[in-house]
């Protein structure tokens, strides 16, 4: 494997934790091409706006799309992006939260999907399936 990560079957930790990345990366790729197409159709004084959020999202959706592709693969590189993703999306849901709207229960989900993919990125398995070494424990 790439990386002197370990041969064998991927722990479903590490598979959750890919999975989990995946469809935050597919939620900022859909909410970005959503605001290109209501950008671009709507009034003028809004379409730079959209355009520049929506391209915005989109290109921020590539971090945690490559992060799963790699956790998927199992290269020890893609945990730290993953890691990054989950601590970026915890203020994001918490600044949901503080809303007075409908944004409260994606505040919910968003704030949950983030802890529960940190504490698996985390999780003793999946650093060994990767082939991650603490201090001290490098080879000589």
């Amino acid at each position: 494997m790439d990386g002197g990560t370990p041969d064998g079957p991927r722990p479903r930790k590490l598979t959750y934790a890919a999975v989990l990345a995946g469809l935050e990366g597919a939620a900022l790729l859909a909410g970005g091409v959503w605001m290109l197409v209501v950008g671009l159709g709507g009034d003028a004084d809004d379409r730079q706006g959209a355009v520049t959020g929506g391209i915005t999202l989109a290109v921020l959706a590539l971090l945690p799309l490559l992060a799963a592709r790699g956790l998927l693969k199992r290269r020890s590189w893609s945990r730290g992006p993953a890691v990054v993703t989950q601590v970026m999306a915890l203020p994001v849901a918490f600044t949901l939260l503080r809303a007075d709207s409908v944004a409260i229960p994606a505040g919910i989900a968003l704030g949950v999907v983030a802890v529960v993919a940190l504490v698996l990125l985390v999780n003793g398995e999946t650093t060994r399936a990767l082939g991650i070494r603490g201090p001290g424990n490098a080879q000589d």
